[in-house]
């Protein structure tokens, strides 16, 4: 029997939500070690030497980054492709995670969700109100202009789901988490995609994990995850204390 890939990183984490998502596509078992952002004992960081999640570990494979992590997955696994065939629409599909994991991960994730979210929570102190302020009236209107002009008025990017649609959703999930949801009034085209993107099964599907993960208790959560059917791996890359600057979300 095949053993399942084994994804350590936090459900509510968009590079994670990326990895599960194209993994669902592939129609692939996996397990979790549901890894608390900003946590991780030194196996972890043997992993991952940049301490960032996720880490996909499949048999005596480990790799690290969300990226190399889907690329990977396209090429050792058959089924739904997650890149386009064409040499053009595969260089527009890479560049647009690229956005994605880079300039939306930089406005929804560190300009909001970790500011509104994860720094009061992991720190007990509250986040930088300026720089909320800033992604809010400035930054992420501009990013939001930019993807109106590229996201499709219907279906996805290149015909069916794939990795780059995924990618750039993922961070509206989070952004709305924050409180953040694209007006669909000023930017119709993006918070049509992004729905539409999200109501996906690949992505759907993971829902009810991550509204564990974000209200149970950190000490009470991989019960309450493996109550709610999680499939979470025996081991675990924790420790109990976090590491103030390390682990990317």
């Amino acid at each position: 029997m095949t053993r399942p890939l084994t994804i350590i990183g936090s459900f509510v984490s968009p590079y994670v939500r990326k990895v599960l998502a194209c993994i669902n596509l592939k129609g692939l078992a996996y397990e979790v070690d549901p890894i608390t952002p900003f946590f991780g004992n030194g196996e972890f960081e043997r992993l991952s030497p940049l301490r960032r999640i996720p880490v996909l570990i499949d048999g005596d494979v480990s790799v690290s980054d969300s990226t190399v992590i889907c690329e990977y997955l396209d090429e050792a696994y058959p089924g739904h492709p997650l890149l386009p065939a064409d040499p053009k629409d595969r260089a527009r599909a890479r560049w647009l995670e690229e956005y994605a994991d880079t300039r939306l991960g930089d406005l929804f994730i560190w300009g909001l969700f970790y500011q509104k979210i994860v720094h009061p929570l992991v720190w007990g102190e509250p986040g930088d109100q300026a720089r909320i302020d800033k992604t809010l009236h400035e930054d992420a209107p501009a990013a939001l202009d930019y993807l109106e002009g590229e996201l499709p008025p219907d279906g996805f990017l290149f015909g069916d789901i794939g990795l780059a649609d995924i990618a750039i959703a993922s961070f509206f999930r989070n952004a709305a988490y924050a409180g953040f949801e694209p007006d669909a009034a000023r930017w119709p085209r993006t918070a049509g995609f992004v729905e539409r993107t999200l109501d996906h099964p690949c992505i759907d599907d993971l829902l009810r994990f991550e509204d564990v993960q974000r209200n149970a208790a950190i000490k009470g959560r991989r019960q309450a995850l493996l109550d709610a059917g999680a499939p979470l791996s025996a081991e675990s890359w924790g420790e109990r204390e976090p590491r103030k600057g390390y682990m990317r979300l």
